[in-house]
């Protein structure tokens, strides 16, 4: 039986067997309530089709959102409405309210709207889901609906930032690509593929950011097919790295390769990283809201900036000028994905994730990062946060995806998106 048909059996399972979090994850209800429901995410975007990395941390942002404001409301902290791009504050009531329940209540329908289009047995896990946590919380109607009101609110103010609506699996019927020499052309004989993913993903309203263009980047070199040139140069280490790649260096390509329907995407295998700390450390309630909550926004707002800047510059893929200028029957390891090159996207949000859990963890954090045990790659043990978006990035190089241009300079656009999210305010 193959990976996807073994995640998707297992899919509904996941939510009616319960599964125990480690010894040392916290017994509070309300943690196990926001753990519960994002293990089940993490399986919902692998197996919804419109789930690409763009839409997948657009969801982890809302949903982040959505836990920080419920427990806030139930708990006192301060509200995130006010701060994030057009979220106005939700009145503030002074009954005293079940933490649990008012997430519950939240989370229940923030998944079910977000996922509303994933297949029949995503929605039977979202059923078990909800009917297993209701016995665990027993919660009252007034606690729930606080819970749903507060998720509507922000639902309601999703579905104005441009990016609610993905048709076609998010290819435009209509394209026309550029003549321009170096410009992006289509590395996938798929039919659908040969517009790019998500052109106009630059233009969705960020979260903190001020705009999609507020994390600018300088220019990838300058377009040549000239031997000694610099972009002539970069493409060579393409070229020679995949040509002799070690062991290790496949490895950490199949490790961050997170491909959309095989895998949580590259936004949920930083949030499996955020969970298994929050399990393994028993996070308290108001630390994991506030890093799932700073977290998602990062996220989101990465995506906006690296496909602002991708559509900007619109550069080909390694693939397309090194079959073109140095070797017609060279391969890379990975798959290319269908849009512009430059800057890496994994690189862009990496850094992002990356600088935002050192600002709330501390520099130096070393964690085990088991998002692909499931699928039979052993975990990876890092000293920081910084360690894991470095490598995150260079898997792109030894993928033979990106130039490394794209890699360092998409990292540094991630630490600039990362200094919105960190400037909220909340405990």
């Amino acid at each position: 039986m193959d990976l996807r048909r073994r995640h998707f059996l297992t899919l509904a399972a996941a939510a009616l067997s319960a599964p125990a979090l480690p010894a040392r994850a916290s017994a509070d209800p309300a943690c196990k309530v926001v753990l519960d429901w994002y293990r089940l995410v993490l399986e919902l975007v692998r197996h919804t089709a419109t789930y690409s990395p763009p839409v997948a941390a657009r969801a982890f942002g809302y949903l982040g959102v959505i836990v920080w404001e419920a427990q806030a409301h139930a708990s006192g902290f301060t509200p995130l409405g006010g701060q994030l791009n057009g979220l106005k504050p939700l009145p503030q009531d002074r009954m005293l309210r079940d933490p649990a329940a008012v997430l519950h209540g939240a989370m229940t329908l923030g998944v079910r709207k977000l996922f509303g289009n994933t297949g029949p047995t995503g929605q039977r896990a979202m059923d078990a889901m909800e009917k297993r946590l209701d016995a665990l919380v027993k919660a009252s109607p007034s606690d729930l609906e606080k819970g749903r009101a507060v998720a509507a609110h922000i639902l309601d103010w999703a579905a104005t930032d441009g990016g609610a609506q993905v048709k076609n699996l998010g290819f435009p019927d209509a394209y026309d690509p550029s003549t321009q020499p170096g410009a992006w052309a289509p590395t996938s004989p798929i039919r659908l593929q040969q517009a790019p993913l998500l052109p106009d993903w630059g233009q969705v309203r960020p979260m903190a950011m001020a705009h999609g263009a507020a994390c600018t980047l300088p220019p990838p070199p300058d377009f040549s097919t000239e031997p000694g040139s610099a972009f002539h140069a970069q493409a060579m280490e393409v070229y020679t790295t995949v040509k002799s790649l070690t062991p290790e260096q496949k490895a950490i390509a199949r490790f961050w390769s997170d491909d959309p329907m095989l895998s949580p995407t590259p936004p949920g295998h930083w949030i499996s990283i955020l969970l298994g700390i929050a399990a393994r450390d028993a996070l308290p309630l108001p630390r994991l809201a506030d890093a799932l909550a700073r977290l998602g926004v990062a996220q989101m707002d990465a995506f906006i900036a690296c496909w602002q800047a991708k559509f900007t510059y619109n550069l080909i893929r390694p693939v397309s000028y090194i079959r073109k200028h140095i070797d017609k029957t060279w391969e890379p390891l990975l798959i290319t994905p269908p849009f512009p090159e430059y800057p890496s996207g994994h690189s862009t949000l990496s850094g992002a994730s990356a600088a935002v859990l050192t600002a709330i963890f501390g520099a130096g954090f070393a964690f085990d990062d088991a998002t692909h045990e499931d699928d039979g790659l052993p975990p990876r043990h890092f000293a920081d946060f910084a360690a894991a978006a470095q490598e995150a990035a260079l898997s792109r190089l030894y993928g033979g995806i990106h130039f490394r241009a794209a890699i360092e300079q998409g990292l540094a656009q991630g630490e600039c998106v990362a200094s919105s999210a960190i400037r909220l305010k909340t405990l």
